[in-house]
């Protein structure tokens, strides 16, 4: 099963996944991080990394964010580099999270990843779908050969 980390501003990740256990009872595997204004960057990501540990089976963790470029996306987007199987998607919403609960059981996280970007709509992304948009920089030549 799929890990969740919901990460968002003030107390909007833990009221999404109250309202996700008040329906389906307790989520295995699932946690929420509220970034709070001036929490700093050090502790969020302290946070995030124990909850990435705690949530992750070995068959991967989505960390759910409600802003792209935000703190929380950005902290996600460098742990994720570190992990793998692990997906970072902004602007997730309740609903968008109900739709997708019951996928944690079956799909990869890169199966996961394309789904909930597909039916989010414009408003959701993914980390993996922001850098098939910008590449990384390579070098055509190297500088130094002579």
């Amino acid at each position: 099963m799929l890990g969740w980390v919901i990460t968002c501003h003030d107390d909007k990740a833990q009221d999404m996944l109250h309202r996700l256990e008040q329906k389906y009872g307790p989520l295995a595997q699932c946690q929420a991080i509220s970034f709070w204004r001036g929490l700093s960057s050090n502790m969020l990501s302290r946070m995030m990394c124990h909850a990435l540990h705690a949530t992750d089976s070995g068959e991967g963790v989505i960390f759910l964010t409600d802003t792209a470029g935000a703190a929380p996306y950005r902290v996600a987007s460098l742990m994720s580099h570190k992990h793998p199987q692990c997906e970072v998607i902004s602007g997730v919403s309740y609903s968008l999270l109900e739709q997708m609960i019951s996928s944690r059981e079956s799909m990869s996280s890169s199966a996961f990843r394309d789904s909930i970007v597909a039916l989010g709509g414009p408003e959701v992304s993914s980390l993996w779908h922001q850098q098939q948009k910008n590449p990384p920089f390579v070098l055509k030549h190297d500088l130094y050969e002579y």
